[in-house]
């Protein structure tokens, strides 16, 4: 359930940044800023109502986690991710960013001594075919520069992922990361203050996508990374662009195209595959 709900977080997250970047409804770097400040505001908040609840019944206080590391990582990962989505079209975007995403955490899996069974790798190629497939239409050649900053979002994001696996305390520990983002927010807006392009759908679509797809999303996501093995975690968000086009046929009103089916039962079919395999070692 914590996955499936962070993955749609995830989904929407993706929705809410092409909305605002594609659009120019806002720059890339006003769009990060917020949307990372808005995160740590929303955590902030919800850290605060649940330590006096756990104050409340007595409960022990949460320990210090978090960490300068997965800070950078989340920063990274951010803006890199909207400075490219600016030269790059969605489908193109989407398959640079899972595949660094993949690769980074597999070769990460395979360097602490996990030997991936044959069958995850079936499963693997199948789910990540299946999204080859599903956004093939829009792909087209990306720019050297959007590529190169999509493949850095996609291995911070990877490296933020396995530095998560081990959290103990996933409210505390998404809370202390999007604060300590803070000073880095500070840096970039007095380096892009000149060439700042802001409107209120803007800021409005940066804030949700900090207080609610990126706060929400990345705690959940914590939580359930401890039920998840590195490779589990890497496929699984393969499922992200599937999850956004469904999203798109239940409240875009867009229509369900064959594609769309196969490409569903590839990424589910692969995910599957991974989770059977994995058992097996």
């Amino acid at each position: 359930m914590y996955t499936v709900a962070a993955l749609i977080a995830f989904a929407a997250n993706s929705v809410l940044g092409r909305m605002a970047l594609k659009d120019s409804a806002i720059d890339a770097s006003s769009f990060t800023a917020i949307r990372l400040v808005s995160g740590a505001v929303m955590l902030f908040v919800l850290y605060i109502l649940f330590n006096m609840k756990s104050k409340k019944q007595n409960n022990t206080q949460l320990t210090k986690g978090g960490s300068w590391k997965a800070a950078l990582m989340l920063f990274t990962y951010a803006i890199t991710f909207s400075l490219a989505y600016v030269s790059l079209d969605t489908g193109t975007g989407a398959l640079v960013l899972f595949g660094a995403v993949q690769l980074t955490m597999i070769i990460a899996s395979i360097i602490s001594g996990n030997k991936l069974h044959k069958t995850e790798w079936i499963g693997i190629i199948v789910s990540f075919s299946g999204l080859a497939y599903l956004i093939y239409p829009t792909v087209t050649t990306p720019s050297v520069f959007g590529f190169v900053l999509m493949g850095i979002s996609g291995v911070a994001w990877g490296i933020y992922t396995l530095t998560g696996r081990g959290s103990i305390t996933p409210l505390r520990d998404t809370t202390v990361n999007f604060s300590y983002t803070i000073p880095f927010v500070v840096i970039l807006a007095f380096v892009m203050f000149p060439h700042i392009q802001i409107s209120t759908e803007g800021i409005i679509l940066a804030i949700l996508s900090g207080a609610a797809a990126s706060a929400l999303g990345y705690t959940l996501w914590y939580i359930a990374l401890a039920g998840l093995s590195a490779t589990e975690a890497a496929v699984v968000q393969l499922s992200v662009p599937v999850i956004a086009s469904i999203g798109g046929v239940i409240f875009l009103s867009e229509s369900v195209t064959m594609r769309l089916i196969i490409a569903c039962a590839l990424v589910l079919g692969g995910i599957a595959t991974v989770i059977i395999g994995r058992n097996k070692v």
